[in-house]
């Protein structure tokens, strides 16, 4: 707090929770004690965020409201400078991009286990069998949704939802 105080501090917010979580009290009471113009400090960069992701999500949060950051310790991490905007700003291009070729990537793989025969989800709960035969006694009316269910041990609700 100290190195705060001595950067020029007005408010200092002492987060306890990990900053491995990204919903955490302080942070969100400072985000939220933020104006245009201000300068949200920390002592290190891995105070705020623990992943990339997370910090720049949170580095958006405080560009909407037009202030700025800075950490004490990574003279980089500063949005105040146009240095620090221009790493952060690449750092974001760089995040993006890896987000994206996950997602492609795991398209491409979900693609040719599909042509490799393999059937993606949840396991069917029913066999064929049984799921025509669910599907008849609905068509009967004879017995309530409850009732069918209860006879194959599931909820009614995934009896709801087969197709008649």
């Amino acid at each position: 707090m100290k190195e705060l105080r001595a950067a020029g501090a007005e408010k200092i917010f002492r987060e306890t929770a990990s900053g491995a979580k990204t919903d955490r009290a302080q942070l969100r009471r400072a985000l939220d004690a933020l104006d245009a113009d201000d300068v949200l400090m920390v002592t290190r960069l891995d105070r705020l965020a623990r992943s990339t992701r997370d910090l720049l999500n949170t580095l958006a949060a405080i560009g909407d409201k037009r202030a700025g950051f800075r950490s004490l310790a990574d003279g980089w991490a500063d949005t105040t400078m146009a240095h620090g905007r221009l790493i952060l700003t690449v750092l974001g291009g760089l995040a993006e991009f890896e987000r994206e070729l996950i997602r492609s990537h795991t398209g491409e793989g979900r693609a040719r286990a599909v042509a490799n025969g393999v059937k993606l989800g949840r396991k069917p709960t029913l066999t064929p069998h049984q799921r025509q035969e669910a599907i008849k006694r609905m068509k009967a009316g004879k017995e309530s949704l409850g009732e069918i269910a209860r006879s194959y041990n599931l909820s009614r609700w995934t009896i709801s939802r087969l197709s008649l």
